[in-house]
């Protein structure tokens, strides 16, 4: 439009000028103003046949912007225009740009490769397009820098073989000018393009459009026909050679090192067998360590470095590792062990110095992972293979972390201790998290190297637990002898207190994995360490280090002959103890929250592993172990209650450190979630203790915050599941769940509540037993959920007369519907039909509660709508939550109940589609588009509206008129207005409706009419509209479904869009690629074989017309 419109210098004009809009800082120009210029270059992107007017701009601007938006908009153009665009007119364009390049050495980079990505494009666009003849590309290039003497081959490996000679060219010469080596450059990022081309097969695929997105990780897997070219070991060995060449240069050297990783990845069918992939792999191996070995590694080498050794380990099969020559194996695997070490001190130099950019950092985390992969497989490699470079690794790591004079933590690269103390803030993760996968690689490398590690972890933590001991006896003295003499150095404490934070992760990551849902084992190789020197071992010994915390371990006699992986816990708990006696000393002040979090972290890590090992899950077991805290010992009663008291010390003591107190009623939790575990834990009186003194809300517990006191909830009710006679557990219960009825009950039955419920101590009292809720919930389990769910159902009821005291307490409502979320998203799954029948009432009467007292309200100001949108997002979570016991029903009926009340059939049925529905039509009127626009709650709201189009189609031609007209509108208006992500949400909701509609054949039904819009709808989006290559897929599948219900409208879209072309060219070539498209599936039905060749044939479709339209 624009450039129709403008001549070219008008247009350079136009552009130029928005280009300085864009380029100025925010004070000087609005937001219209920058969204105006905007604008103009999304315009000029997709006016029509744009080259001519773009050849002049790059001819003529002198501004970079307006450089790199002529580059982009050619790129797009061809992209679009292709089908239309002569043979010639291509080649001419092909060779305007590339000589444009080769012209301008002090091109900016970016306007470069911008320029050399549309060529890519032009050349890739082509070599899949049989018509055109690639066999002219880049012999215009080749006589300018070449002998002259231009290959003739074809496609992409004819522009590589070109490229591959232009190097060697450039790879010869001794000094390069300026200019030239600005053209060695794009030649270098031209084969690094071609080496990342993501090789398909020869028909367009569906990724087709995704080609021309250059993307990063492709793996190199040509075809056979690169076998000459690949395995040529001299094309290798020039890459080695470019980048000794070039390495200096940081830009270029990302080249080179892209283009060896990727050949590092090299697979598939162009090795004709195993031993030509093993000649290969020797032959890199080779090349790599003669380029590393004596270099002095660049910062801008290291995470390519790091990319082809990943790739080389990760892509290469391990009997082909193995199948080299055993003594570059080794060389290889020493490098491997030298640079991790290395990069690793870079890496934490990077972290003192705070820098940015922390390249060290993600080359150290792949090397690491390459060691996983490598250390994981015992089949190839013989038992202690690694063992002495899991050493060096551990070591270097492990120094890395510890202050002077073990370590060099904190010490600059000449040694200097770094200046300013660490500020820590408060958004920064914790380390555990932050570093969980390099903890993760260094804990499975230490108990490869256990022998060594175990006792080095050991000694170190066991010489901090003295000095720290003493240090803190040190301020205790110095506070006693001069009580008024203000703060402490605590500079020494503080050296200490990182030492043991990361010792204690590095211990708790070697002794036991992070399991997530499944049952966690011991390591096989701490089992076997432990089991292959227990014969040395005194039990007894190794006993009283375990029992006795208090004192030092190598002052009890015999200490060398305990079990080392028992000492090594020992320590840790010694790190504990003092801890526990200097909150009893009153020196809290003194102490590291941080450390407190990594003991009970360390704790709870280890009791889910060890304590109470169950023997029957290993086929042996090491003595010291089944002994110190194996089934009925008196060592894991011992530990339980030492675990026990440190939980309610800290919940005493710690109360206002959110995330020490969290980690500690997570290690509460784990006590008490294996039944076994509970068995003992109800055995100590502390426990009844805490569960008193919880129920009664006295302090300090009552100072925790909500989400730990709803986690507290959940281990005292597990713990009431544990094995005691029908007394004790009623006892049990009167004291934990009574109280929290009885208290709630008389704060709402009182006569004046509605008074004085706005009252501070009556909202903590109602908001405590919310939360209190939430946790019984939580605890569910299906052993348990028969008394939990009649207990839960009692409040439930009264949650809802809750909801209208409180319909102006945001906060208050919230948790209500938040408790139930948690009921549903725990039980559903366990009810049987009438206790199911139970919540759906329930949750629906809450809904039509919510409902009245929200519709119509206006909200006014931001926080309101903030609230709202809160709310709505748990409402849609609940629905979704009571969807899913369609999917997932664990209930036998109501066998689970049995014995807890008199049966009774239901009545009536009512499926969770209804109830879900129902919600749906409550909350539609609310989701107002201002709602809409919060992406979560939107996603949320089209999620479910696809769960219940796919799960219940034929709910949906019932419903009522006005939800049946709001869903529908729904569905549009996501199609239309909304994320592609929501975009694909309907498009995959259509097509179950539409196979619907086809069953039902009722040509009359509303949902008939509706599936005919969406036609459409559709129709317009797949041809007028650029998309994903997925959501392609997405709208080709309900596309086809839809064609198949409404052929007749069908055939009438594709006249009108034809009739409407004034262009004859244009015409002719739709009219062509629709009547291919037609004929793939004629009559179109709904057979599953049909709609496949469909697909496929409108993936052909979509890449000679796609696009095609959008021009304006």
């Amino acid at each position: 439009m624009m450039a129709a419109a403008l001549g070219p210098p008008e247009v350079i004009a136009q552009l130029e000028n928005a280009a300085k809009v864009l380029m100025a800082p925010p004070s000087m120009v609005n937001n219209e103003q920058r969204q105006h210029a905007e604008h103009i270059f999304l315009s000029f992107r997709k006016s029509k046949s744009p080259f001519a007017v773009c050849k002049h701009i790059l001819e003529t601007s002198k501004v970079d912007y307006v450089l790199f938006q002529a580059a982009t908009a050619i790129m797009e153009a061809v992209v679009r225009e292709w089908i239309l665009l002569e043979k010639g007119s291509i080649e001419s364009l092909r060779t305007f740009l590339l000589t444009y390049v080769l012209q301008r050495p002090n091109l900016q980079k970016y306007v470069r490769e911008q320029i050399l990505l549309a060529v890519a494009v032009i050349v890739k666009r082509g070599s899949l397009d049989k018509s055109i003849d690639c066999k002219s590309v880049f012999h215009e290039v080749s006589q300018l820098i070449s002998s002259g003497n231009p290959t003739v081959e074809e496609d992409l490996r004819q522009i590589f073989v070109l490229t591959v000679e232009v190097l060697q060219e450039f790879s010869r010469r001794e000094n390069l000018s300026a200019q030239m080596s600005s053209v060695f450059q794009r030649y270098l990022a031209l084969a690094n393009q071609v080496l990342s081309w993501n090789f398909l097969p020869p028909n367009l695929g569906r990724h087709y459009i995704a080609m021309f997105e250059s993307s990063q990780n492709v793996l190199l897997k040509p075809t056979e026909s690169w076998r000459e070219t690949l395995l040529d070991s001299r094309v290798m060995e020039l890459f080695f050679t470019v980048h000794r060449k070039i390495r200096e240069d940081s830009d270029m050297a990302q080249d080179s090192l892209q283009c060896l990783a990727q050949l590092a990845s090299l697979h598939g069918p162009v090795f004709p067998e195993e031993g030509a992939q093993v000649d290969y792999l020797a032959h890199f191996i080779e090349g790599l360590l003669s380029t590393i070995n004596g270099i002095e590694i660049e910062d801008s080498e290291a995470v390519g470095i790091s990319s082809i050794i990943s790739n080389l380990i990760t892509v290469f099969p391990r009997n082909v590792l193995t199948a080299i020559p055993s003594e570059l194996f080794s060389s290889f695997v020493n490098c491997l062990t030298h640079l991790t070490c290395s990069f690793g001190r870079s890496a934490a130099l990077e972290e003192v110095l705070d820098k940015d950019d922390m390249v060290y950092m993600e080359a150290y985390d792949k090397l690491l992972e390459s060691w996983l992969t490598l250390v994981q497989d015992d089949k190839h490699f013989h038992k202690g293979f690694f063992t002495q470079h899991a050493v060096q690794v551990c070591n270097s790591y492990i120094q890395c972390h510890l202050a002077a004079p073990d370590g060099t933590r904190n010490l600059t690269a000449n040694g200097v201790a770094s200046r300013e103390e660490e500020e820590i803030s408060e958004l920064q993760e914790d380390d555990r998290d932050q570093f969980s996968d390099q903890l993760a690689s260094v804990g499975m490398l230490g108990r490869v190297a256990a022998e060594h590690c175990i006792p080095l972890l050991t000694s170190l933590l066991e010489e901090r637990v003295t000095r720290l001991h003493s240090q803190l006896q040190r301020q205790q003295q110095q506070l006693l002898a001069s009580p008024g003499s203000g703060a402490v150095d605590n500079k020494m404490l503080d050296e200490l207190y990182e030492d043991i934070h990361w010792l204690i992760l590095v211990t708790g990551y070697l002794l036991a994995d992070d399991t997530q849902g499944e049952t966690p084992l011991i390591p096989p190789e701490i089992m076997e360490y432990s089991i292959k020197h227990s014969s040395e071992v005194d039990i007894n010994t190794t006993l009283q280090i375990l029992g006795s915390p208090g004192e030092k371990a190598s002052s009890i006699p015999g200490h060398n002959r305990a079990d080392s992986v028992i000492r090594l816990l020992s320590a840790v708990l010694r790190v504990s103890e003092v801890e526990s006696r200097a909150i009893r000393a009153d020196l809290t002040h003194l102490l590291s929250p941080q450390m407190g979090k990594d003991i009970v972290w360390f704790l709870k890590r280890w009791a889910k592993t060890y304590l109470l090992v169950d023997e029957k899950l290993y086929d042996q077991i090491s003595l010291p172990f089944s002994t110190a805290f194996g089934a009925d010992t008196e060592g894991s009663q011992w530990i339980i209650g030492y675990l026990l008291q440190k939980v309610i010390s800290n919940l005493s003591v710690w109360s206002s450190e959110q995330d020490l107190a969290s980690d500690t009623v997570q290690l509460l939790v784990t006590l008490v979630e294996r039944r076994e575990r509970a068995n003992l834990v109800i055995q100590c009186e502390n426990w009844w203790n805490l569960a008193k003194q919880f129920a009664s809300r006295s302090p300090p517990l009552n100072f925790l915050s909500s989400p730990v006191q709803r986690t507290l909830m959940k281990a005292l009710v597990l713990g009431g599941f544990a094995q005691m006679d029908t007394e004790t557990k009623q006892q049990y219960w009167t004291e934990v769940l009574q109280p929290l009825q009885q208290r709630f009950l008389r704060v709402i039955n009182q006569e004046n509540f509605q008074q004085t419920c706005q009252q501070e101590e009556v909202k903590q009292e109602i908001t405590a037993t919310l939360e209190a809720l939430c946790g019984i919930a939580e605890a569910t389990q299906i052993d348990n959920v028969a008394i939990l769910f009649n207990f839960l159902m009692d409040f439930l009821t009264n949650c809802i007369g809750l909801m209208e005291v409180y319909k102006n307490t945001p906060e208050t409502v919230n948790l209500i519907i938040e408790v139930f979320v948690e009921v549903a998203h725990k039980q559903i799954c366990y009810l049987g039909e009438s206790k199911a029948m139970n919540l759906y009432e329930a949750c629906l009467t809450l809904l039509q509660v919510y409902s009245r007292n929200n519709l119509g309200r206006q909200s006014v100001d931001a926080a309101a709508e903030e609230e709202q949108y809160q709310d709505l997002l748990l409402i849609m979570e609940l629905l979704t939550n009571l969807l899913s016991k369609e999917l997932i029903d664990f209930s036998d009926t109501d066998e689970v109940f049995r014995g807890h009340e008199p049966g009774q059939a239901a009545s009536r049925s009512v499926s969770a589609a209804d109830v879900v529905l129902y919600g749906v039509n409550l909350i539609l009127p609310l989701m107002s588009q201002d709602l809409l626009k919060f992406p979560t709650l939107c996603n949320q709201y089209y999620k479910l509206i696809t769960f219940i189009c796919e799960i219940f189609p034929e709910k949906i031609p019932q419903l009522p008129e006005d939800l049946f007209k709001s869903l529908m509108c729904s569905l549009e208006l996501g199609m239309t207005s909304m994320s592609s992500e929501v975009c694909q949400l309907c498009l995959e909701a259509l097509t179950p409706l539409a196979e619907q509609c086809a069953k039902a054949q009722d040509t009359d039904s509303p949902l008939f009419v509706a599936t005919r819009h969406f036609l459409k709808l559709v129709f317009d989006m797949l041809v007028l509209q650029k998309h994903s290559a997925e959501m392609t897929t997405a709208a080709g599948e309900a596309f086809y479904t839809l064609v198949c219900l409404h052929q007749a409208e069908y055939s009438e879209l594709v006249e009108t869009l034809l009739s409407s072309q004034q262009d004859p060219v244009i015409y002719q070539r739709l009219a062509d690629a629709f009547n291919k498209l037609t004929a793939s599936s004629t009559p179109p039905t709904l057979d599953r074989k049909q709609k496949m060749a469909f697909l496929k044939s409108l993936e052909e479709f979509m890449a000679n017309v796609g696009g095609l339209l959008c021009v304006k």
